[in-house]
């Protein structure tokens, strides 16, 4: 077995933390502590904490877009973007913090829309574009613009989660699970011939 390098070690650390307390709980110094080094040794790997909260951020959506590249989905529309709500729900719910590090903080270099999502630069809404492409092509779905589509049912799905996650909805996962699935059905209506 290899030894893990000290830039694994640090994001692991940092992983760690976020899972625990939230990326403002991240600092370098801590970073450093947990992993037997010193901060300054951290800033060897990172630039700053920017980078450092970027990195995990990007290793967030790197897992996501894995288990959304091996989703391969069937069915007709609905169900295939039910499978990919599915996915995002399981994603934020087993690692609640990091979901709200990917979607919520701000942070230099996120992907902003329209021109990044337009431009294809967004591996985790381009699964939900072909989708959409594919049903308005068949004439399930009518005819719109498919990015402001896939990033209206993201901003749903995401305030959902972050209500819930936030302790603002008094409901237990399973509810909570059955009210995204009752929501997305009444958004699909809504753009559905």
């Amino acid at each position: 077995m290899t030894e893990r390098s000290t830039s694994e070690k640090i994001a692991s650390a940092a992983r760690r933390l976020l899972d625990r307390e939230g990326a403002d709980a991240i600092t370098m110094r801590r970073v450093a502590e947990a992993v037997g080094i010193t901060a300054m040794a951290v800033y060897r790997h990172y630039p700053n904490r920017a980078g450092l909260l970027n990195g995990l951020a990007d290793e967030g959506f790197a897992e996501l877009t894995l288990r959304l590249e091996g989703l391969r989905p069937s069915g007709d529309v609905k169900r295939r973007l039910e499978r990919v709500m599915d996915v995002f729900l399981d994603h934020a719910l087993e690692r609640p913090r990091m979901f709200e590090l990917m979607f919520l903080k701000p942070r230099e270099g996120a992907r902003r829309f329209p021109e990044d999502f337009r431009a294809g630069r967004s591996p985790t809404a381009n699964p939900s574009a072909a989708i959409l492409r594919e049903g308005m092509e068949e004439g399930v779905l009518r005819e719109d613009d498919v990015w402001e589509i896939v990033f209206e049912m993201g901003a749903l799905l995401q305030g959902l989660i972050m209500l819930y996650l936030g302790g603002r909805m008094s409901m237990s996962e399973k509810e909570f699970r059955k009210f995204c699935r009752r929501s997305f059905e009444r958004y699909m209506h809504g753009i559905c011939r």
